[in-house]
């Protein structure tokens, strides 16, 4: 039942969507030639802060920089975990910039940043998920940088084969829901890296394609919220079914680049 779910409180950091447009394709969500609404893509992330806030939970914000319009996916700048933070190394050459915006955030705040050797990308494709940090390759990611955070930060890393470009990043194809169980879109990945989930997690929640194509899986939990696209309908009830409360969060604007709320949302733990 939803009252057994005991939400924690988050510190989380965002960067605003001053400069967002889609103005490169580096995934199969791009189009160089896709209008954006700025407007509205500022309105959708202003409602996701307003959201988080109003659920208790801490927000900062990174100061966006001109010319870089992917940015505002926060969530690739790096892995905070116990305190220390894994840097990213992003794949993209249009993203690289965004590299040194973040570290020096990071570094004003107080933190060390260790830059990785191989290509990283963050959150994008390193969930923390209770003993394990879950780390996806195949598209961006390394499996070299796989064993860099194992050792940075001492944590069982592993290794998941995204195989559908559609899914390129973790965090498109799967989110913890707890420190105990995920949820998670098979056909994702590899046969090897399904039959690892299953072994990890029989509980987890399988998602449909349809709602991963929603951006449904690239939802954050505090534990009992579940913050999630309202698009992924099918998603929605069975998180109900399991106890937790959907709170259902538009950035249909932010789609266009390839991202959602998780990617909107680096949590610094």
């Amino acid at each position: 039942m939803p009252d057994e779910r005991v939400p924690r409180p988050r510190r989380y950091l965002t960067c605003p969507p001053r400069y967002f447009d889609v103005r490169y394709a580096i995934n199969p969500w791009m189009r160089e030639d896709a209008e954006v609404d700025t407007d509205l893509a500022r309105s959708q992330w202003e409602t996701l802060i307003r959201v988080y806030r109003d659920h208790g939970h801490q927000v900062e914000t990174v100061e966006p920089v001109a010319g870089l319009p992917d940015m505002v996916f926060a969530a690739n700048s790096a892995l905070v975990l116990e305190g220390r933070v894994f840097g990213s190394r992003f794949h993209a050459p249009q993203r690289r910039p965004e590299q040194l915006a973040y570290e020096t955030w990071f570094k004003a705040a107080g933190y060390d940043v260790h830059p990785p050797e191989s290509v990283c990308e963050g959150e994008g494709d390193l969930v923390p998920a209770g003993r394990f940090i879950l780390a996806g390759t195949g598209f961006r990611t390394t499996r070299t940088a796989h064993q860099e955070v194992q050792e940075f930060f001492g944590v069982p890393t592993i290794s998941l084969l995204l195989v559908d470009p559609y899914f390129y990043h973790l965090d498109t194809a799967l989110f913890t829901l707890d420190d105990e169980n995920i949820a998670y879109y098979p056909e994702a990945f590899s046969p090897g890296s399904r039959e690892v989930l299953e072994r990890l997690y029989p509980d987890g929640l399988l998602a449909t394609r349809e709602d991963a194509m929603a951006f449904g899986l690239n939802s954050v939990s505090d534990g009992r919220h579940v913050f999630v696209a309202p698009q992924a309908t099918g998603l929605i009830d069975r998180l109900t079914e399991r106890g937790y409360v959907p709170v259902p969060v538009d950035l249909s604007e932010l789609h266009k680049a390839g991202g959602g709320i998780k990617c909107c949302t680096q949590e610094i733990r």
